[in-house]
């Protein structure tokens, strides 16, 4: 299966289990690999026939940028079931979301879940 990657998009969000985190907020960081045949987009050259980037970043941001969530791993379920209902296209998604800065002691560059769904 062809893939679409679209990576290090970029949000502020509201996200988080402590109180801080949902009234200051803080940056959340997407990666996608959207699993797509484009065998005919490549050939007809048509934007209907492949998924529009512009219209999965502003799902995502609606998602990510809205309603709080206590866990990323909800946040990174909601996109991934939310891009699936809304491209038809779509076969597969690998949603990763990271936070670069959570609110916990130690030195690390970020933490991250990721998950892959498909269309049943």
């Amino acid at each position: 299966m062809d893939k679409i990657y679209m990576n290090q998009l970029a949000f502020y969000g509201y996200h988080g289990v402590f109180a801080e985190e949902k009234k200051l907020g803080q940056r959340f960081i997407v990666d996608l690999v959207l699993q797509v045949e484009l065998a005919r987009a490549g050939t007809t050259d048509h934007l209907d026939d492949t998924i529009n980037y512009g219209e999965v970043y502003e799902k995502v941001k609606e998602i990510v940028e809205g309603q709080s969530f206590r866990l990323v791993e909800s946040v990174a379920e909601r996109i991934a079931n939310d891009l699936l209902n809304s491209f038809p296209l779509l076969q597969e998604c690998t949603v990763k979301v990271i936070k670069p800065d959570p609110p916990i002691p130690g030195h690390y560059q970020s933490v991250a879940v990721e998950l892959t769904r498909a269309r049943k």
